[in-house]
């Protein structure tokens, strides 16, 4: 186990449940905006349900508090700090009302936004620095990375980020505990699990339910190690060609020094001639020549750890480094040669053995809470179990598993597809057998009941900083939606329609062009409405396409609400097992890049 300082402190569960309390409250008004439906948003007529303002009155607000948050995000503020000092004076009860007590509709945009931006994971300070993590794990041990290797060279700019930032962290805990397998959950394509085993020398078994993902996995992963390969060898003819270079260089010079000297050499008497030993050049060279070859290589292309050395060695023996005085023309230097070659030999059994253990190994198999990890992989030893964005259900059942097994010392899982959770309380009425759910997992939320709704699960799912810089909805598209479910309601008598219409808007050149595609895919008659019927819909909407706009910002303002919560439900969960030393949520990527960038980390207590 490494050296390592004490681990960064967090809050504990009464904490913890003091903010879900807060967060809660604020969410029992503000969930209906989430969970409406922008297909039906005008045929339920949404806007006039749920929102007591006009739109044009929404997207200003919002815009302006999307700039002060920037502003003050450059500055270094907090960005709900009002809302902080308000709880500090009075209380969450005195925080200001957002929406109206008697119609529930929402009255004030600015206290929304405060809100919503108070309820993040950033803004309840329940973030742990991923940079003061890493430091508390790995202590004074330089960690073992190729660091001028990056991803971007295997995988786009996104994954690069993703895996670039995991793998390290993945590393440290690996090395905090002194463990060499991991355990990759819904390991997808493998780029994660092969980057593991190829830049970390870790054993890596990644797990993916599709069989499609596990063939392409292996080889992908096949090409990978080809290009590794050819990467390092590259390296290695960089590095021994300047220690040769130098090595030609110093002998030499040495030689050159060698003849000059010859004739004193021979005039001195026999009792005083002393062969220099290789000791005694060695102690220059190692203060000359090393010391340059190790400010060339830092030029150069680190190598992976288990390889440092062997570059180097495997390439020319001692004696190139030695003048040509040093070693005694005779039978001792067919010894000496001898000596070296077993020792190369030896050393590349060790390199061998340690490349055997370095690898990566997909498999196919369905995890669910209760899976064996002893029948999936045979030689399952002490491990760290992780997962880049684990869809839906599978980010909560690899925090069960990790807690139930023994072998596993921490986890490190980002989750993502909040839609695809299944909810306990979401569907009361209906008899299931299911005992496990993906929420809640906490005992406070189960007590509560609580319920979020596959609507607001898939709203979580938005992207807030991306948004924020321009990057917005597709409001066009979103429109078309709309209308077309009146359309089919109007013209064929379908109140819900369960068929999808799919990506169609791309292929579309017009709202005309787009209804009659999406009629025929859906199966309807669409021969039975005249282009001038489908256009007054269109043209009736039109004004009120900003009501759709407005109400989709308020969604995005909301989405870091119920990611919070969801959060926040994974965290009191770990918190609540007896074995778990340390529990917290790290921010791992860029948000822009990468929107779901909140990992939850465990450690489980030292033996």
């Amino acid at each position: 186990m490494a050296t390592a300082c004490p681990l960064p402190a967090t809050q504990d569960l009464p904490t913890l449940h003091a903010k879900l309390q807060g967060l809660l409250r604020f969410l029992r008004d503000a969930l209906p905006i989430s969970n409406a439906h922008t297909v039906d948003f005008y045929t339920e007529s949404v806007w006039e349900k749920l929102v007591d303002l006009s739109p044009e009155t929404v997207l200003a607000a919002l815009k302006r508090s999307a700039a002060e948050a920037e502003a003050e995000a450059e500055a270094g503020f907090s960005e709900a700090r009002p809302l902080v000092e308000a709880e500090a004076r009075a209380g969450v009860s005195d925080f200001p009302k957002a929406f109206c007590e008697t119609s529930q509709k929402l009255v004030s945009v600015e206290a929304f936004a405060l809100a919503a931006k108070y309820y993040s994971v950033q803004n309840l300070g329940m973030c742990t620095s991923f940079e003061q993590l890493l430091v508390a794990l790995q202590g004074n041990k330089k960690q073992r990375t190729a660091e001028n290797l990056k991803p971007v060279e295997f995988m786009n700019m996104k994954k690069s980020h993703e895996v670039q930032a995991m793998s390290q962290l993945i590393c440290s805990i690996t090395d905090y505990y002194g463990v060499k397998q991991v355990i990759d959950l819904g390991s997808g394509k493998g780029y994660l699990s092969s980057f593991l085993s190829l830049k970390y020398g870790l054993k890596v078994y990644g797990i993916d339910s599709s069989n499609t993902n596990t063939h392409g996995a292996k080889e992908r992963n096949r090409k990978l190690k080809k290009h590794w390969k050819h990467y390092h060898t590259q390296s290695r003819v960089d590095v021994n060609g300047v220690a040769l270079k130098m090595a030609k260089e110093r002998k030499v010079q040495n030689e050159i020094k060698y003849n000059a000297n010859v004739e004193e050499t021979y005039n001195n008497s026999s009792a005083n001639q002393e062969k220099m030993s290789p000791s005694d050049y060695l102690s220059d060279f190692s203060g000359s020549v090393i010391s340059d070859i190790r400010k060339q290589m830092e030029n150069l292309h680190a190598q992976p750890h288990g390889e440092d050395n062997l570059c180097f060695e495997n390439s020319f023996s001692l004696i190139d480094f030695l003048p040509i005085n040093a070693v005694e023309t005779n039978s001792s230097s067919q010894i000496i040669n001898r000596e070296i070659s077993e020792a190369n030999k030896e050393r590349r059994k060790l390199a061998s053995k340690s490349n055997e253990s370095n690898i990566y190994s997909p498999l196919t198999s369905f995890i669910t809470a209760d899976s064996e990890l002893h029948d999936i992989i045979k030689d399952l030893e002490e491990c760290l179990m992780v997962g880049l964005h684990t869809c839906g259900d599978l980010a909560s059942n690899t925090l069960r598993i990790f807690a139930s097994n023994s072998e596993i010392k921490g986890v490190c899982s980002v989750g993502c597809c909040y839609h695809l959770l299944s909810e306990e309380f979401e569907n009361e009425h209906k008899e299931c057998m299911q005992e496990k759910w993906g929420f809640p997992m906490c005992h406070y939320l189960k007590e509560e009941r609580w319920c979020c709704g596959r609507n607001a699960r898939m709203s979580a799912c938005l992207a807030l900083e991306r948004v924020a810089l321009g990057q917005g909805l597709p409001t066009e598209s979103l429109f078309y939606r709309a209308v077309l479910q009146d359309i089919i309601k109007d013209c064929y008598g379908i109140t819900k329609c369960e068929q999808h219409v799919g990506k169609i808007y791309s292929k579309c050149s017009s709202f005309l062009d787009y209804v009659r595609k999406s009629l025929k895919k859906l199966g309807l008659d669409e021969s039975k409405l005249p282009e001038k019927i489908i256009m007054d819909y269109y043209e009736k909407y039109k004004p009120r396409m900003d009501e759709l706009e407005a109400f989709n910002m308020l969604k995005v303002f909301l989405a870091p609400c119920i990611e919070t919560l969801i959060l926040l439900d994974r965290l009191c969960y770990l918190k609540e097992q007896e074995d778990i030393a340390w529990s917290a949520l790290v921010k791992l990527f860029d948000p822009v890049k990468s929107p779901r960038c909140y990992a939850v980390i465990a450690l489980k207590k030292q033996q």
